[in-house]
This record gives C-alpha cells, sequence and structure tokens, in this order.
C-alpha cells in the first residue's frame, strides 16, 4: 500500500515490548535536511512516547543518504546498541541518480540487518518532488520517522518472542 493510501503515523500498538532498557541510534542524511531533521524529530518523539529513555537514543549525521548503509553497520556492530533506524531522503529530480542510490541503500541496510543479526530500519522516503517528501515528513501523510521507529520497536518485539520460544 503506497503512503498516499495510508497515514505513516497511524499504526497498531498493541502488544508492544518495554524498551525502556533498549538503546537506539539514529542516524541522519544531512541532504535534504529541511525533510530529514522532520524524519528525526518524529522517530525520536515515537521512541520517547513509547518508553525510550532519552539518554538511549544516539545521533549519527551523515552527509546523504549512500552513505546511511555504513554509519548502520557502524552503530548495530557496537554491543549496546539494539536497533539502528536510518533516515533520508533521495528525490527522484531529473537524472536517474535515485535508482541507483535508493537500490545501494536499501540493499545495504539489508545486508546490515542479516550482518549484525539487529533490526535496522530503512526509513529512507523515494519521492517524486519535494513536495511529497514534505507530506510524509510531517504533511498530511504522516512522518516515516514515526513509521520506522514504530519498526524499530516491533521489531525488537517480535525478536524477543523467537529468542524465548513464544513463537
Amino acid at each position: 500500500m503506497s503512503s498516499a493510501d495510508k497515514n505513516l503515523s497511524v499504526f497498531n500498538t498493541e502488544g508492544l515490548p518495554d524498551i525502556s532498557l533498549k538503546r537506539f541510534a539514529i542516524i541522519v542524511a544531512e541532504w535534504n535536511s529541511a525533510v530529514t531533521e522532520k524524519l528525526f524529530e518524529g522517530a525520536y518523539n515515537t521512541l520517547i512516547q513509547y518508553g525510550a529513555l532519552p539518554e538511549h537514543i544516539e545521533r549519527g549525521n551523515v552527509p546523504g543518504s549512500f552513505e546511511l548503509t555504513l554509519a548502520s553497520q557502524w552503530f548495530a556492530q557496537r554491543h549496546n546498541i539494539d536497533a539502528v533506524i536510518a533516515l533520508g531522503v533521495v528525490i527522484q529530480g531529473d537524472t536517474k541518480h535515485n535508482d541507483y542510490i535508493n537500490h545501494a541503500v536499501a540493499q545495504g541496510i539489508t545486508n546490515v540487518n542479516l550482518k549484525t543479526d539487529k533490526p535496522v530500519i530503512f526509513g529512507v522516503l523515494t519521492p517524486n518532488t519535494m513536495e511529497q517528501a514534505l507530506e510524509r515528513a510531517g504533511g498530511i501523510h504522516g512522518n516515516k520517522g514515526d513509521e520506522a521507529a514504530m519498526t524499530a520497536i516491533k521489531m525488537l518485539g517480535l525478536y524477543g518472542q523467537v529468542a524465548q520460544g513464544y513463537l
């Protein structure tokens, strides 16, 4: 379902785990900061709203979305980080650069998940225009940062259930 049909900030919160002892890293691309700062605010506020402690949330800045993968790996490899949220935006523009960047970042984030066995969340917007990006960064379609943080929380909850043999 496209985000045009769904509000990114509305989700089922039933059965969420206690995240008060969990530690998170939020990696933020500086390119298109008018959008990525709003994504960060959404992710940070959602984590706090659902029980994360401010001192358990670290932020790392990278120049652009392409660099999210390596920074995510650095944080995910740390023993004291439970989940990583990678936030960026790559706008379509007039060239095909977005195709290459988006594919590389998506594949890279997937690889970091599998390599580190930790949730590393793809919170990268891939809109056609800046207007669409802003609509998904706290605008009429909600905030992808909220969704990314909730995904991290839910993945930690699922991992806890699987690790304890509840599923």
